[in-house]
């Protein structure tokens, strides 16, 4: 149509700014889908309660095609005869609809109880910008010497002028930054100590590589590991849920994480992937030094809920979460953290940040 960018987000932002937003009803079938799912899981923690009694153990437990069509008759609308659609009832519902539920979305959006084992869920916005598309950010551990790690690793994002960022957990994921940190400094303090004994390069490699050294400072991290990747597993699941509601309205959604931010995410994907009414919903996805299998038959189901790109970003020589992984959750597949998922399928893409970040804890 030959139509400058700047009259496109333009007419963007007057969409964004003209219309008030309408709630999203669920049909009958999505809210007892949800019930019986509900009640699954209060049955599923009554039998974790009770075998813990019994036995004195814990149980360890949018498409941008849906987008698509708005854009074209805005064009439409801007530059041609299509103005008059804009003012009718079906032209409101479209435009309204396309924002959210009523009230603040989801920057709005806060946990108002413990969900199962989750304690801590809600959305803080990078921004005050509004956007045909939205971005939601995930951070996979915090540490100590930043104000705010939920944001701050996400300030230069710039895929949306609407963009949130998921807190949760922050007190599990204070404590992996912990752990994380500990074993960096105890094995880079025992590979500087041994490296003063070799003078030749290939002896100082191999002082460098001492996974010995890491082994005691495993304590450190196993707990904290074991319980974030469990509690990122039931995040994720909220995660969908507050997305199958549509807090973010009929618009697509781009999801980003690093670490156990990525493993929140894949959680969601996956319990998109086996719920109704999951279609047209997320555009984009990019994982990060994820600590999850690269296995193809565990990836193959997220070509369901994702229209666009699935992109792996991973680092070949980050022996932090190999050890990690590996270790603490007593499991040797391949992580797709340390290399590409072997998906032949066009929504698949594996970018090696090698070069880029050295290390697990850079990300």
């Amino acid at each position: 149509m030959a139509v400058p960018r700047e009259d496109v987000n333009s007419f963007e932002d007057m969409i964004v700014e003209s219309f008030e937003q309408e709630e999203i009803i669920e049909t009958e079938e999505q809210k007892a889908e949800k019930e019986k799912r509900s009640k699954r899981t209060k049955v599923k923690r009554y039998f974790a309660i009770g075998a813990a009694t019994v036995g004195g153990g814990a149980l360890i437990g949018l498409t941008g095609g849906l987008a698509a069509p708005l854009v074209a008759t805005a064009g439409v609308a801007l530059f041609g005869s299509g103005a008059a659609f804009l003012g009718t009832t079906a032209g409101l519902a479209i435009m309204m609809s396309m924002f959210g539920a009523a009230g603040a979305g989801l920057g709005g959006y806060k946990m108002k109880r413990r969900v199962g084992a989750i304690e801590e869920f809600e959305f803080a916005s990078l921004g005050k910008g509004k956007d045909l598309h939205v971005v939601i950010a995930v951070s996979g551990w915090l540490t100590k010497d930043r104000l705010d790690n939920f944001t701050v690793p996400w300030l230069a994002l710039a895929e949306s002028k609407e963009q949130y960022t998921l807190k949760w957990e922050s007190k599990y994921l204070k404590n992996l930054g912990d752990g994380l940190e500990y074993i960096m400094d105890s094995v880079m303090t025992m590979a500087a100590k041994e490296a003063l004994k070799y003078t030749v390069l290939a002896g100082l490699l191999a002082a460098i590589a001492l996974p010995a050294a890491a082994y005691g400072a495993l304590s450190a991290i196993d707990n904290p590991w074991s319980l974030v990747t469990r509690r990122s597993v039931e995040t994720g699941k909220e995660l969908a849920e507050v997305l199958l509601q549509r807090l973010q309205g009929k618009r697509p959604v781009t999801l980003i994480g690093f670490s156990m931010g990525a493993r929140v995410i894949f959680s969601a994907l996956q319990e998109l992937s086996v719920r109704k009414g999951s279609e047209g919903i997320i555009e984009n996805v990019v994982l990060l030094g994820a600590p999850i299998t690269s296995s193809v038959k565990s990836w193959q189901p997220l070509e369901k809920v994702v229209s666009g790109r699935i992109i792996n970003g991973y680092c070949r020589g980050d022996w932090l979460l190999q050890f990690v992984y590996r270790t603490a959750s007593v499991q040797v597949t391949n992580i797709a953290g340390l290399g590409p998922v072997n998906w032949d399928n066009r929504r698949m893409e594996n970018i090696d940040l090698t070069d880029i970040v050295n290390k697990f804890i850079v990300y």
